[in-house]
């Protein structure tokens, strides 16, 4: 069974002309941050979102966690529709925000996730031990009780995760999510990230990195300019240089065929 599924979805962000009178440009600008993707990610598997700054793949994530709705097509979590059934897609899923901002900086690591498992309705009897189990995924577990102002933003990233973990959810969204940790924490998260989808979870994780996506990934699928150009098994994958350049061949033929659309619509 398919956990996600992306049916032919468009995503346009329009850009409206400024207030003030020096500022305006045109009345309105119109950017297609995704064209027409089709996707599926089978239930426990995780997707690697490969791609350029710009290419979609925040857009991606934000369209299955309902912070962006479709303007074309159908996105689908666990078989709610994200439009018409956003309550119950919403309940599945969890979204890793390392942001500072996400947290009470006076508060403790151990002090804010057991606020955020009283949002997201953690049953009381159970709560501690799910935070405790949390910090401990995340290698959070000597910080746990330190003042989140202090933690670095390789620490704010987990506990970011931790939070996104809290209520067990079956898909988790995962931006970049290496970004700030340092090479020892690395594979650490990498083996975390396993581990989470070998006991059924879906992930959908967008990165920048070959090796990440080697380590984690079941499936990779790269966005380019807003299109999905090319997917693949990571089983049929033999390392990371044919990674590398599968990338840049799908990528380098993107590119000839946008080239190619704008003469001949020149």
């Amino acid at each position: 069974m398919d956990a996600v599924i992306f049916d032919a979805v468009t995503k346009v962000f329009r850009e409206r002309r400024g207030f003030l009178p020096w500022k305006r440009g045109p009345r309105e600008k119109s950017k297609a941050a995704l064209r027409e993707v089709t996707v599926s990610v089978p239930t426990g598997k995780v997707l690697v979102l490969l791609g350029p700054n710009g290419s979609g793949k925040t857009t991606l994530l934000k369209l299955v966690s309902t912070m962006l709705l479709p303007d074309a097509g159908r996105v689908f979590v666990q078989g709610a529709d994200t439009v018409h059934d956003s309550d119950r897609a919403r309940r599945h899923m969890g979204m890793a925000i390392a942001a500072e901002r996400s947290f009470f900086p006076r508060l403790t690591a151990r002090e804010n996730l057991e606020f955020f498992a009283t949002l997201e309705d953690v049953a009381r009897n159970f709560r501690a031990h799910r935070v405790e189990r949390v910090l401990q995924a995340t290698g959070l577990s000597d910080a746990a009780d330190r003042q989140v102002m202090s933690f670095s933003s390789g620490m704010y990233q987990r506990l970011g995760t931790a939070r996104a973990l809290l209520k067990n959810p079956s898909v988790l969204l995962l931006d970049e999510p290496t970004r700030s940790l340092d090479p020892g924490a690395t594979p650490q998260f990498w083996s975390m990230v396993r581990e989470v989808a070998d006991h059924g979870c879906t992930i959908l994780l967008a990165t920048h990195n070959f090796d990440e996506a080697l380590a984690v990934g079941d499936l990779v699928s790269v966005l380019h300019e807003g299109e999905l150009v090319d997917s693949w098994d990571v089983a049929q994958i033999s390392g990371r240089d044919e990674l590398r350049s599968r990338y840049f061949r799908s990528a380098s033929e993107c590119d000839l065929l946008s080239d190619l659309r704008a003469r001949c619509t020149s």
